[in-house]
């Protein structure tokens, strides 16, 4: 069966290797691909399910995205754990260890000073939603058309409120949140479909933080988040720093 390379992350060359035992994609061992004091870590992909026009495809499919993701996450959640990792973007494939070296050599410079720059340091994921409205007491039927005009503005204003005080709420807390981290991203407040949950999604954060710090700025997002009471946080992490990598294209492997 003939097989392209999947590339997982950029490291410093280690002697010892990759840790044993590591699979990734389709069960895939992986190892590394070397070039002038960096390694990609790949491991071997069907050319049937990677190649560029069946790769558009199966992206549209949200099992199989879910199930690579997981195992492209497994794979670098593990290089994490033993030093600076730079984790590549999703399905990034190469038809050989040349095309991969081609990789290394064309982002040597930028890979080699964003390893230094994000050594020791972990992304912190932070989400902040709009508490649910409080469910006003039952009301006896309005006497007048002018009466549930009136009931209508009052609950409008009420709702106007909350977001306002939801939207203040969610700024005190990324103002701290980001004075104790070393860099932060905002990224795309995420639709409920995605989320699962029907209050707006309000903050969708990523903050860089050392990795000597990070039980210091957990505990900070849990006192937070019993202070607030208008909006809940949600936090994830520690994960290596995705947010903080400028992703290099991968090559054609066709």
């Amino acid at each position: 069966m003939s097989e392209l390379l999947y590339a997982y992350a950029v490291i410093r060359d280690p002697a010892a290797g990759v840790p044993p035992g590591l699979h990734g994609v389709a069960g895939a061992p992986v190892h590394l691909v070397r070039h002038a004091g960096l390694a990609a870590v790949v491991g071997p992909v069907p050319a049937g399910e990677y190649e560029e026009g069946a790769l558009r495809g199966r992206l549209e499919d949200l099992a199989w995205l879910e199930e690579t993701a997981r195992a492209h996450q497994r794979v670098v959640a593990a290089l994490a754990g033993a030093g600076s990792v730079l984790p590549l973007r999703l399905a990034t494939v190469h038809r050989d260890e040349d095309g991969t070296r081609r990789m290394l050599a064309a982002g040597r410079e930028r890979f080699a000073v964003a390893l230094e720059r994000l050594d020791g340091r972990a992304e912190w994921g932070v989400k902040i939603y709009a508490r649910p409205p409080r469910a006003a007491a039952p009301a006896s039927a309005p006497a007048s058309g002018r009466e549930y005009l009136r009931r209508r503005q009052q609950e409008q204003r009420s709702r106007d409120g909350a977001r306002r005080l939801a939207a203040e709420a969610c700024r005190r807390v990324h103002r701290q949140l980001a004075a104790r981290a070393q860099d932060t991203r905002l990224h795309r407040p995420q639709d409920g479909r995605l989320t699962g949950r029907p209050e707006p999604n309000l903050l969708n954060a990523a903050y860089l933080v050392p990795r000597s710090d990070g039980a210091s700025f957990a505990a900070l997002v849990g006192e937070l988040a019993a202070a607030e009471l208008e909006v809940t946080t949600e936090l994830t992490g520690p994960w290596a720093p995705y947010s903080f990598v400028a992703e290099p294209a991968g090559e054609d492997p066709g």
